[in-house]
């Protein structure tokens, strides 16, 4: 038993450097980027508050603890900006390499069923998969639109990057999708977000 908790506390510490992996999305309170561990926290939430509208039956639980997780890999791989499509080429790889070494930290069981669920999100194959896909790219959105559009403006992202790039909402949930492209439309007209 010793050596089981002595190699989860070690996960655990190593889990904390995800509170240092900035984000490009600044808080809706304060001009401070977020950090991968707090939207790790908030993705979650979002699935647990909005699962009511996924498109198929779900295991809300399997889908938190997917999207507690998946970003744990931004500890070795950093994080890519999501409309950096050149920086997303090697993304996979990069990411499965932080996998192995960071899951592996881990007592062999929790180590496979935490690699496990992170190619189940990567892929988003399933239908629980399609919803933490659907809530991790609907928070920043959100995050943008009530930020009136401060990183897509700091990048330079125009409308028809964030349609492209957020339309795997609808993969997991079209409800949520048509309120996404409501959002978008409506920063589009309140000039967060340029129409090109």
């Amino acid at each position: 038993m010793l050596e089981r908790l002595e190699k989860q506390f070690t996960f655990l510490k190593e889990m904390d450097k995800l509170k240092g992996v900035l984000r490009r999305t600044i808080l809706t309170h304060d001009p401070r980027r977020e950090n991968s561990g707090e939207h790790s926290w908030h993705v979650a939430m979002v699935a647990m508050i909005l699962s009511e509208y996924a498109d198929e039956s779900i295991d809300v639980m399997r889908v938190v603890k997917m999207l507690l997780i998946h970003d744990i890999v931004e500890i070795d791989a950093g994080d890519v900006y999501i409309y950096d499509k050149e920086a997303q080429q090697n993304k996979f790889e990069d990411e499965l390499t932080a996998a192995e070494r960071i899951f592996g930290l881990l007592p062999e069981d929790q180590a496979e069923e935490f690699k496990a669920l992170w190619i189940e999100f990567e892929k988003k194959e399933t239908p629980d998969a399609k919803f933490a896909g659907t809530c991790d790219r609907l928070i920043p959105l959100l995050h943008n639109y009530w930020a009136e559009g401060h990183t897509w403006q700091e990048h330079g992202i125009g409308s028809s990057d964030v349609y492209e790039i957020n339309s795997c909402i609808a993969d997991g949930s079209s409800k949520l999708w048509d309120e996404a492209k409501r959002i978008i439309e409506e920063s589009i007209e309140c000039g967060y977000l340029p129409s090109k």
